[in-house]
């Protein structure tokens, strides 16, 4: 028997076995940060009662988990003794308290370690941190919501280097803390800083801390996370300000192209997506919209394709997608996302035209908003009541194909309990978190009642 029949024989084996290594979510967005889930056997509809495979408590947060090498990572925060967070969630006052960073055994839930340090807010929305730790050879990564940037050991905790944004690199903290995920690239750490001089995006030794390069003078950087695409024929770090969208090289700072959008309020939040089949590049806020940029295949420029003429985030005036949380998706040409007031609206990609909205996935409102991954052919949609959905979305319209409870609302929003955390998909489970627990659902098909 050939050495290649072997290899297949024993590749078979294991997969019959169950016992091929599970994929990680180890950063925001997944693997390659794209929100797209691809690991096989998953359910193809929910059963009618989801199977907890462990719950956890923990502290409040944002941030959602991720998941690496049998291991979970969070962020949340805890108050300092006799403190409470305003009952206006705009009211900015002096809250102290401590983030901290928690790591799980993936299989059990046990806690295995903590690290934790002082952070006193003074932003909007206080109830914690907002980033997906960043997992990445044998380190953790992690950005907390006033500028607390650390390096620790995987295993242990240990830290290895930190750096505070607001007082090593002169930001100004923006009105709801730091959100973007930072982002793993070869040597180098890349973080949307909003420092100065020139410092809203840097790199650094993702061992060291060391400076690499610090690009752009953008003081309000946004929430949107950094993103690596290839197109033009080299890599484009995507660069999304309030003032402008930006491809830098990630090696250098260097920027190679950019296009003037103003965005209201500071509010690029979604993460910039790219669909290299077409050369498109789409960006959506809450105001003013979304821009659709044509990538140049031959060399690293771009040319506006099309922009939403709406500066209104209210539902009969606005004219395309007009994205707050949600990152939208690509799927051939058309774009799917969650609007403003949480309609799921269908684009056409070469027009920005909308093709249709529902508002079966989320219910609406102000701000209502879930989260798209795409699993084959259809979608895992976590919606902000705490249900997880399987959907086919297409021209034609949405189709669910079930939901299930998976997590309680807990975060007062004008009058309802929300979840505004995006979950894990890993090792054939969901790991969704609340501001009470952390909780691993299995989604193997083995589940399906």
């Amino acid at each position: 028997m050939s050495e290649r029949l072997c290899g297949l024989l024993f590749f078979l084996i294991l997969a019959g076995a169950g016992l091929l290594p599970a994929d990680d979510w180890p950063q925001w967005r997944g693997p390659e940060r794209d929100g797209v889930w691809r690991e096989t056997g998953i359910v193809e509809k929910l059963p009618r009662k989801l199977t907890y495979l462990w719950r956890t408590p923990v502290g409040m947060g944002y941030a959602g988990p991720a998941v690496a090498a049998g291991r979970v990572y969070l962020m949340d925060r805890v108050l300092g003794a006799g403190e409470a967070n305003p009952d206006n969630p705009f009211n900015k006052k002096r809250v102290s308290g401590r983030e901290r960073v928690l790591c799980f055994d993936a299989a059990g839930g046990k806690l295995l370690w903590k690290h934790s340090y002082a952070s006193n807010y003074t932003i909007s929305y206080p109830y914690g941190p907002r980033t997906t730790p960043t997992v990445s050879g044998g380190k953790v990564y992690c950005l907390g919501a006033m500028g607390d940037l650390l390096c620790l050991d995987a295993g242990s905790g240990k830290v290895l280097w930190s750096k505070q944004c607001v007082k090593d690199f002169g930001a100004e903290l923006n009105t709801w803390g730091y959100s973007s995920p930072p982002l793993v690239d070869g040597e180098k750490l890349i973080v949307l800083v909003g420092g100065k001089p020139g410092a809203c995006y840097m790199a650094l030794n993702k061992d060291t801390g060391k400076e690499l390069w610090r690009a752009l003078e953008d003081t309000d950087p946004g929430y949107a996370p950094p993103v690596i695409y290839k197109a033009g024929g080299v890599r484009q770090l995507i660069a999304w300000t309030p003032t402008k969208l930006a491809a830098l090289d990630p090696e250098t700072g260097k920027e190679y192209w950019r296009q003037e959008f103003k965005v209201n309020f500071g509010l690029t939040i979604p993460t910039p997506i790219y669909d290299p089949g077409s050369k498109r590049l789409l960006v959506s806020s809450f105001y003013n919209g979304s821009m659709m940029m044509a990538l140049d295949p031959s060399k690293p420029s771009a040319r506006l394709l099309w922009q939403g003429k709406s500066d209104s985030e209210l539902p009969k005036r606005t004219d395309g997608l007009h994205s707050i949380m949600c990152t939208p998706v690509f799927q051939g040409e058309h774009v799917y996302g969650v609007g403003s007031y949480g309609e799921l609206r269908c684009l056409e990609a070469s027009s920005g035209q909308r093709i249709w909205k529902s508002m079966k996935a989320t219910g609406q409102g102000r701000w209502w908003n879930a989260f798209i991954v795409r699993h084959e052919d259809r979608y895992f949609i976590p919606n902000e009541q705490g249900e997880l959905i399987i959907a086919r979305l297409s021209s034609k319209g949405y189709e669910e194909l079930s939901r299930a409870q998976l997590i309680e609302g807990t975060r007062p929003v004008q009058r309802r309990k929300v979840v505004w955390s995006h979950p894990a998909f890993a090792q054939k489970c969901v790991f969704a978190r609340n501001d009470k627990e952390i909780v691993c659902v299995s989604l193997a098909a083995s589940a399906e009642k």
